[in-house]
């Protein structure tokens, strides 16, 4: 299991650690369009997916704005953003912040993505949020590069995802 922490204080997370190299597990999330975005939904794609808290935190929004500005970069790539903020929240945000190349799913139904990722946090202040990590995916379904951020307080390497991504 990863080791992340919140503030400084070790958080517990449901699930299991994604390595590089495996098989991507599959998920189900809703966008905010309401449609749902499972592995399937980019098959043939490389995919940046981050989870973050909620996009409403300071850290979180400046990420998915970061992201934004990478994603028309990436030929033949996507980059998707998972947190438990619901989709009418999600596209409220995307709209006030002008982020439209970044796609927003929430996890908040079944958590899927939280628990087949192990990014789902268990008890304390952050209770049933996604702690912040990062998973490339390439267009095989194979694990390229994960990062689970140390502090969930802090950005992750956004070089070091990009560049898989390449």
């Amino acid at each position: 299991m990863a080791k992340v922490a919140f503030k400084g204080n070790p958080v517990n997370l449901l699930g299991n650690e994604v390595k590089v190299g495996q098989a991507a597990p599959d998920f189900k999330v809703q966008k905010s369009d309401m449609s749902d975005y499972t592995l399937g939904t980019s098959a043939g794609k490389t995919r940046i997916i981050a989870t973050v808290p909620s996009l409403d935190t300071p850290v979180c929004d400046m990420e998915t704005k970061r992201f934004n500005e990478e994603a028309g970069k990436l030929p033949n790539a996507e980059i998707v953003c998972v947190s438990m903020d619901l989709p009418f929240a999600q596209k409220r945000w995307c709209a006030a912040s002008n982020v439209d190349k970044v796609i927003t799913a929430s996890d908040h139904r079944e958590a899927s993505f939280g628990k087949n990722y192990g990014v789902l946090v268990s008890g304390g202040p952050l209770d049933r949020v996604l702690a912040r990590a990062v998973f490339v995916i390439g267009p095989d379904n194979k694990v390229k590069h994960v990062e689970y951020v140390s502090d969930i307080t802090q950005h992750p390497n956004y070089d070091a995802a990009l560049a898989a991504a390449r």
